[in-house]
């Protein structure tokens, strides 16, 4: 298979800068583009919902890359214009300014777009948190309010009302979980975290439905509960997780389904190719399609898919992985964790916030959580069993 003289990657976050930094380090030396709807350069959105929110980190810190390292890339990057529409069978990109640009092979990095509250567009106070705009904006109004509701209770969610605590603000979170993250750490693990976020002083509402927000002059007054109770807010962020970004791909004839659908190469058509948290993709060691929303993940599928570029024709089978870090917590999980797994702490002590817990599933380890037990967390992912248990430990 010969190099393509032209490569188009749709998304220039950390998935599609590391696949074009990928095919360069492998010797690629055609054409390539980087397309994004953001008119910033690359720039790393985990330290958003911490870091800068906190204000610890300027937003000078967050680019991806020095200036000169992008310049060394020789690539061209054409930004704040995003992609409207995808001829397949010409590997041709449509964009809203305009542009018509024809590749060899198109890599779909277009990530995800936060799902909002209906009667929240337009509403002063309601934020989502994916941008560094939107963090700037929520750090902003942080610093000038008292009262603010988190609606969510995922990583997201939980790192912002962590955030926002450590700003003295008064925070409550609410979320359909028993507790914090249970969906991804067990009840066990949750229960913990629960336990750290209400001695920080967050009023936890788990279990919780939202059926709407209540305003006054275009601002946000409250957060509305199914059963009538209103939780007064000066500001409320919104965080319910997020929409893969495939909108444009809609007259493509590609198949989308909670995100672009591609085989175990992350292949959706013949010369087009998805990376990161747009990508469903055939997992062959857990015999289903999966789809991560994680740094870990858009990093490792990026590098495989610039060798399947370049003719490696390898499936990629990663091991699960995604840190959370919260107050004084630095939580790791390794594999296929699950709420209905059995779990078991292996090392560590939770009364000292230090433990590592294994998720098995037919007596098989299928995932491991490390609290601020890093470096025996990793270790523990050894002990990861095969992928007929694993396949048996999917949620």
């Amino acid at each position: 298979m010969s190099a393509p003289g032209h490569v188009l990657v749709v998304g220039a976050s950390v998935g599609g800068l590391t696949t074009a930094e990928s095919l360069r380090r492998r010797g690629f030396t055609g054409r390539l583009t980087l397309l994004d709807a953001e008119p910033r350069q690359p720039y790393d959105r985990p330290p958003l919902s911490k870091q800068v929110l906190a204000g610890v980190w300027p937003p000078e810190r967050v680019p991806l890359r020095q200036p000169e390292t992008l310049s060394a890339l020789d690539a061209e990057f054409l930004l704040g214009d995003p992609a409207a529409g995808l001829d397949v069978a010409e590997r041709t990109v449509h964009t809203v300014g305009g542009r018509v640009l024809t590749a060899d092979v198109v890599v779909v990095a277009t990530g995800l777009r936060p799902r909002t509250l209906p009667g929240q567009a337009g509403l002063a106070g309601v934020h989502v948190l994916r941008t560094l705009d939107d963090a700037m904006a929520l750090r902003a109004d942080l610093l000038r309010c008292a009262r603010l509701v988190v609606v969510g209770d995922g990583v997201l969610g939980a790192e912002i009302a962590a955030s926002a605590r450590g700003m003295g603000v008064e925070v409550t979170m609410v979320g359909p979980q028993p507790a914090p993250l249970t969906s991804r750490f067990g009840p066990l693990v949750a229960g913990v975290l629960a336990e750290l976020h209400t001695e920080r002083g967050v009023d936890l509402r788990p279990g919780a439905a939202v059926t709407g927000l209540t305003e006054r002059h275009g601002r946000v007054t409250g957060v509305c509960l199914e059963g009538g109770e209103v939780l007064p807010a000066d500001v409320v962020v919104v965080a319910l997780g997020g929409e893969p970004v495939t909108d444009w791909l809609a007259h493509s004839g590609l198949d989308v389904d909670d995100g672009l659908i591609c085989d175990s190469r992350c292949r959706a058509a013949e010369g087009i190719y998805a990376v990161g948290d747009v990508a469903r993709w055939h997992h062959e060691a857990l015999g289903v399609a999966v789809r991560w929303e994680n740094r870990t993940n858009a990093v490792e599928q990026a590098v495989a898919v610039a060798g399947d570029i370049l003719g490696d024709d390898q499936p990629y089978t990663p091991v699960s992985y995604f840190w959370t870090d919260q107050f004084d917590a630095r939580i790791h999980v390794h594999g296929e964790t699950s709420p209905t797994a059995e779990v078991s702490i292996v090392e560590g002590d939770v009364a000292e916030r230090r433990f590592v817990a294994a998720h098995r599933r037919d007596g098989g380890v299928i995932g491991v959580v490390g609290w601020n037990m890093p470096k025996q967390a990793r270790l523990r992912r050894r002990e990861l069993v095969g992928a007929s248990v694993l396949v048996g430990g999917k949620s």
